[in-house]
């Protein structure tokens, strides 16, 4: 019989931390991790309703407040790498630093958020707590997105806060993203007799040279700057070396705005390879795709808790989960420890003050009196 793992949540979040980046829990083995948080969000903290659902753990207050915010965390991680336990060592630049897997990506942002649930005594707004499963696979396995499906009432709130790793400055919103397929398509012979042939990649010249002038838009929105990108990720085709290639292909991913819907995006991509589509010597194909989320500044629950970390702020490049709560028309920020350029790597660590700091900012915002 395995033992549940013992949180202390009133401890210092950088010894909280710790012990939860000491649980072994990548994707698809969080059950010992979800174990160990329902069992001390249960046995020390009070005013909760909770819920264990598959290796999802929820907890909210009802006390009635007029405002709710969502603090939202994955517990799982990417494989570990030789980097498990737990060290914590000085650092001339940062003070003591935390390593080890899950310390930036994102079990320090989980501390933050379990170690308030437990010391917080009378929080300003109603909270809510989601800590799921499978964020770092294929989507179709994200926990979030299960409870978007199977207990959608769980998201709502009136702001949402992600413990993604944000070096403790809050990023607002996040890119969306499409990926597309460029195919063109020829007429195969042997390449000693190359004019019989029509060579399928020689028809991406055009595309590729599309891409390489591109320039990218940039968009203000909320006082947070996009940047948009346009990029080749892939390029295939050829069959051998003595034969002309009949079908080769470009995969595009493109990282827009949230000020563009999907379709929009797609519209930007289809007019920027409208000569060789319109010509026939391509055709185009989506293969994946993710709404990006607004950043929702102007909102006053979230304008509050930019006020509580100073008003630093940034726009967030990437997709995160934030793009779920943005579509139910929540406002949603990502806001933890850790520079996000560290997660997945073997090296990866956390400075103790940034936890600290995450700790000091949202304890200042959920305090602050309810309207």
């Amino acid at each position: 019989m395995t033992t549940t793992p013992a949180l202390d949540l009133h401890a210092d979040p950088v010894d909280l931390t710790a012990a939860l980046v000491d649980i072994a829990s990548e994707s698809r083995s969080e059950e010992t991790i979800a174990d160990a948080v329902e069992a001390a969000l249960r046995a020390q903290t009070t005013g909760f309703e909770i819920l264990r659902h598959g290796n999802r753990v929820l907890a909210r207050t009802d006390r009635g407040r007029d405002r709710r915010v969502v603090l939202a965390g994955h517990l799982d991680t990417v494989p570990v790498a030789g980097n498990l336990p737990h060290r914590r060592e000085p650092d001339g630049a940062e003070g003591d630093v935390l390593h080890g897997c899950g310390t930036v990506d994102m079990k320090s942002g989980d501390a933050v958020f379990l170690h308030l649930a437990a010391t917080l005594t009378d929080p300003g707004p109603d909270l809510t707590l989601i800590f799921y499963d499978c964020e770092e696979i294929a989507a179709k396995y994200n926990g979030l997105g299960v409870l978007e499906r199977e207990l959608p009432e769980w998201l709502d709130g009136d702001v949402a806060i992600l413990g993604e790793p944000t070096a403790g400055l809050i990023e607002a919103g996040c890119q969306g993203t499409l990926r597309v397929r460029l195919r063109a398509t020829g007429t195969r012979s042997h390449s000693a007799r190359s004019w019989m042939g029509d060579n399928a990649i020689h028809k991406l010249a055009e595309a590729l040279g599309l891409l390489a002038g591109y320039r990218p838009r940039r968009v203000d929105i909320d006082g947070c700057e996009y940047r948009e990108g346009l990029s080749a990720v892939r390029v295939g085709g050829g069959v051998a070396g003595n034969v002309i290639p009949d079908e080769a292909g470009i995969d595009v991913n493109f990282r827009f705005a949230p000020d563009r819907s999907i379709d929009q995006a797609l519209d930007h991509v289809r007019e920027v390879f409208a000569g060789p589509l319109s010509a026939g010597t391509l055709d185009i194909e989506v293969t994946d795709s993710a709404a990006g989320a607004l950043p929702g500044l102007a909102d006053p629950a979230a304008a509050a808790l930019v006020a509580a970390a100073d008003g630093e702020f940034r726009a967030k490049y990437g997709w995160t989960d934030v793009s779920r709560f943005s579509a139910r028309g929540i406002p949603a920020v990502n806001l933890g420890p850790g520079d996000p350029n560290l997660a997945h790597r073997v090296d990866e660590r956390v400075p103790v003050a940034q936890i600290r700091r995450v700790t000091d900012i949202l304890r200042s915002y959920l305090t602050a009196p309810a309207g």
